[in-house]
């Protein structure tokens, strides 16, 4: 039996895609792979969850309820059904993703190349009633059944869910600030003197005490150390960043070639600046290949290729201006962090300056921990909270 997201692939029909594109205006490809990455992040959600036996019961009943009301719309009870279904829809949709709705929708539009949120909007409440559809065909087997479906499939779905959403690519800025945080260092520290301890007292033992080995043995345990962690974290970033999609050549108006990812952030800027998408206050791109020191506005060298590609973007589209927001969780203290979030910010534009862009086409800003992506009262949503964002104010 093939899986869930090919079941609801098999179930896009072109009367489907015609009618989101007569509504949007994207083209036909675009709401398919639309279709497809909102699928894979409904799925994906509530695959996470699908070990707790509360929010699956949740799920098997809004299934059990669209089920219901579909099979009455095929035997014709008319309107009021199809509207039920349609409700049960909506209700899947704000049981997942809550007061996040809005930033879900945004990323999918972004990661499929859909010119706004808006369309996103109607590819991810068009996914819906497919996934509700596919979840009841595993309905057989009862909770059992559906959570082995569901929990089988969720690494496969996590590479084809949008950077920055739970479940799939997480920031590698945040996991960069995972992996590299303060207990990491203090661990590494207590090894090292450990180690300097224990070659003291062999040395001691054997009648040779010299007072330089010890400490020349901490130091090499150190550097070796952070040489180790250097490495895990650079694993980490990688493996977030390889979520991005396949490296592809990007070429810009002023005949600039760039390597980026396919569904990086500077893909889709690009897109949406060719677009005829209007400008707005609520369109924000995040980067996602930027890394900053631990709880610093330092910018580790790595961020170079990412604010490169960026900076050669906006030189190749002269009328374009734009906002950086730099944005934190809310963990700590909201003066510090509002603080830490506006020094990002306006390092981030600093850096740009140095490559060529002129200032006066750049503001930047820092939010603290206003407008959230990400559920603070999760370490995964923090770590979505905490990033850099781009905002084109004219193009």
């Amino acid at each position: 039996m093939g899986s869930l997201l090919d079941s609801i692939k098999n179930s896009i029909s072109p009367d489907m895609v015609r009618s989101i594109v007569s509504s949007t205006g994207e083209s036909p490809d675009t709401v398919t792979k639309g279709l497809e990455t909102a699928a894979a992040t409904i799925l994906g959600s509530i695959a996470s969850k699908a070990s707790d036996a509360g929010f699956l019961t949740q799920i098997m009943s809004l299934v059990s309820s669209y089920g219901t009301q579909t099979l009455g719309v095929a035997a014709g009870a008319g309107s009021a059904a199809s509207t039920a279904a349609s409700e049960a829809s909506s209700s899947l949709l704000t049981t997942l993703f809550g007061a996040n709705k809005a930033a879900t929708e945004g990323k999918i539009a972004q990661a499929s190349g859909l010119s706004s949120g808006t369309a996103g909007a109607t590819i991810l409440a068009s996914a819906a009633p497919l996934v509700l559809g596919a979840l009841l065909s595993k309905m057989t087997g009862g909770a059992a059944g559906l959570t082995s479906a569901l929990t089988s499939e969720l690494p496969s779905l996590r590479s084809l869910i949008p950077a920055g959403l739970p479940g799939g690519a997480s920031s590698a800025r945040a996991e960069s600030e995972k992996v590299g945080g303060g207990w990491l260092w203090l661990v590494l520290l207590l090894g090292a003197l450990l180690i300097g301890a224990l070659v003291l007292y062999f040395n001691r033992g054997a009648g040779a005490p010299d007072v330089t080995k010890p400490a020349e043995a901490a130091v090499a345990a150190t550097q070796t150390a952070a040489v180790d962690a250097g490495i895990a974290i650079s694993d980490a970033t990688k493996a977030a960043w390889a979520k991005l999609g396949d490296m592809i050549k990007l070429k810009l108006p002023d005949g600039t070639e760039l390597n980026v990812p396919q569904i990086g952030v500077e893909s889709n800027l690009v897109k949406w600046i060719e677009s005829s998408s209007p400008v707005d206050t609520t369109t924000w791109f995040d980067f996602d290949r930027l890394l900053f020191a631990t709880g610093s506005a330092t910018l580790e060298p790595v961020s170079h290729e990412q604010l490169s590609n960026v900076a050669a973007i906006l030189k190749a589209f002269p009328k374009v201006k734009v906002k950086l927001g730099g944005y934190t969780d809310n963990t700590g203290d909201p003066a510090t962090n509002l603080k830490l979030s506006d020094d990002r910010a306006k390092n981030v534009m600093a850096e740009l300056v140095k490559l060529g862009v002129d200032p006066s086409r750049m503001e930047a800003q820092g939010y603290g921990d206003e407008h959230p992506i990400g559920d603070n009262n999760s370490e995964e949503g923090r770590q979505l909270n905490r990033r850099i964002s781009l905002r084109v104010t004219e193009k």
